[in-house]
């Protein structure tokens, strides 16, 4: 399983207006600067991740953007889904349009599946991935 492009734009977008937490406010077109991403498409993520509400815009001479609620309530699920929609693994979850699906012995066991994957991906707030991972040491770097 792989995020779309838009989908990873969108989490590296996010990560770092939250890094601008402090600051205030920024614009689109620095959040481009910052992360290399295409001036255009950071811009339609802005779009969507602020009808979901992931980030507000503020007009007038001081204005720009901002996380929509604090980095700690926002999470890897909800960014992703602001752009993809909900997570799913498969299509006939949401759709329903799978030719085997009668007889299909998996049907019922993918919302499972499918809730245990948001489920970590929800685990992740943005918080977190405004700074660097600390790295725990492996066995062999301890016994070192």
């Amino acid at each position: 399983m792989r995020l779309s492009n838009l989908a990873d734009y969108a989490v590296i977008t996010m990560a770092q207006a939250s890094r601008h937490c402090g600051d205030g406010r920024v614009s689109a077109s620095e959040l481009a600067a910052e992360t290399g991403l295409p001036a255009p498409t950071v811009q339609k993520l802005v779009s969507k991740l602020t009808a979901a509400g992931l980030l507000r815009s503020v007009r007038g001479a001081h204005g720009g953007l901002q996380l929509g609620r604090p980095a700690a309530a926002i999470t890897v699920a909800d960014i992703v889904e602001a752009v993809e929609g909900p997570i799913a693994l498969t299509a006939c979850i949401d759709h329903g349009d799978c030719d085997y699906e009668a007889g299909c012995s998996m049907k019922p066991h993918w919302p499972v599946i499918n809730e245990a994957l948001r489920g970590a991906l929800a685990g992740i707030t943005l918080d977190r991935l405004r700074n660097p991972p600390t790295l725990t040491p492996t066995f062999e770097e301890e016994a070192a």
